[in-house]
């Protein structure tokens, strides 16, 4: 919520108090001209303002379309509202995407940027204080996480036991694996599945779902390193297209094709991948990062052969976009958690520490982050860390 919003909130409220609770055992700050410094729950002040990533222009170009803003104001929590201060935020491909305005062509520059987050509450609305307390550690999926704070309904917190990046790896690339194999990728015990992208940030996790539910798993990378990954975390044939043709590797082992495959590249990926369906396959579309940055989004397919080839094998190919699978998330990302915690499921992060830069620290390191992952050397899922002055309990 901005500022302007929240005065608008007040005057519609009268002459009632509109209230923040900001530290335990604290009586609740009424603040009524916003120019207050908030205390939170480590005695610490937050401050007026902050810096924050906002789309200014729309462009397949991240640097290009993105500006550091480095002083806004923070943003107040209405009744029902958590102020998080950032840790962790998480990069995905398709924050091009969204960047760009393919999304939603109706938004228009500046809008917010950024799609997760993990952090502790460091303010709330007094409704919200019924279910969640100050120096609670919470993960989200919201708009507006490429900042050091950010506003989010109590409603779509999600608690977690410590602010790790780990769990961040969980919120969309977990749950897009996770939702999507089990709408559409029919797995069962022997079932031959492809994953593109193996060893990035969502395909880590279809490897290991695939495996869980004893299916026969192979796994495209870029490198030798990738490919140690991927056989460390379960894949039974990690192929680096770099220096081993797929088709033919897939061909010459599985000459009838793959059951399934999970796909994110597209181009020249997606077409071998259709090809290598089996009679009754399943492709499933979660991405095709190899066209975000181009001025049309994608790169050409071999679209006119699809119907044939897909008719004469009874395939199917499935776009999948976890927006519309939102009634599904809460039990998915349960189920990641749990096998988790029970050390059934690896979260690889990457936070730059190899890139040319070095560690992803701030907010100024997203660019970073953005470039690194489009030369797709990242192992498992690219995360930023947002460090305080304060030091964290957690």
């Amino acid at each position: 919520m901005s500022m302007q919003r929240a005065r608008a909130g007040l005057s519609l409220l009268g002459t009632r108090p509109w209230a923040l609770i900001c530290s335990p055992g604290a009586r609740p700050i009424v603040d009524m001209s916003y120019s207050h410094h908030f205390v939170d729950f480590q005695g610490s002040s937050i401050p007026t303002s902050m810096k924050k990533l906002l789309v200014t222009q729309l462009s397949p170009d991240f640097r290009k379309a993105v500006t550091l803003m480095p002083s806004v104001p923070v943003p107040v929590p209405g009744d029902g509202d958590l102020l998080i201060r950032n840790r962790y935020i998480g990069i995905n491909a398709s924050d091009i995407n969204f960047s760009s305005g393919r999304y939603d062509t109706s938004v228009k520059p500046p809008f917010d940027i950024g799609f997760e987050g993990i952090g502790e509450v460091v303010a709330l609305g007094l409704s919200a204080s019924k279910t969640f307390t100050v120096g609670q550690p919470v993960a989200y999926v919201k708009f507006g996480s490429f900042a050091e704070y950010t506003v989010i309904p109590a409603n779509i917190a999600i608690p977690v036991p410590l602010v790790k990046p780990e769990l961040l790896t969980l919120l969309v690339s977990g749950t897009t694996a996770y939702i999507s194999l089990k709408q559409f990728g029919h797995l069962s015990d022997g079932k031959k599945v492809l994953v593109t992208a193996a060893a990035g940030g969502t395909g880590q996790f279809a490897i290991q779902l695939a495996k869980h539910a004893k299916c026969y798993v192979i796994g495209t990378c870029s490198s030798e390193e990738k490919a140690g990954f991927l056989k460390s975390i379960g894949c039974d044939l990690p192929i680096n297209y770099k220096s081993e043709n797929v088709a033919s590797v897939i061909k010459k082992k599985f000459p009838e094709g793959v059951d399934a495959v999970y796909e994110s590249v597209g181009g020249e990926m997606f077409d071998m991948a259709v090809n290598c369906l089996a009679t009754k396959g399943h492709l499933i579309v979660i991405g095709f990062i190899s066209g975000y940055q181009t001025p049309q989004g994608i790169l050409p397919i071999k679209a006119g052969a699809l119907p044939a080839v897909l008719l004469r094998k009874s395939a199917s190919v499935h776009g999948f976009f976890l927006n519309h699978y939102l009634s599904e998330y809460k039990e998915a990302i349960m189920a990641l958690v749990k096998l988790y915690q029970s050390g059934k499921l690896v979260c690889e992060v990457d936070n730059g520490e190899l890139s040319p830069e070095g560690k992803f620290t701030g907010l100024e390191s997203v660019f970073h982050a953005v470039d690194y992952m489009y030369t797709g050397k990242n192992i498992g899922k690219i995360v930023v860390e947002l460090p305080h002055l304060v030091n964290s309990k957690l």
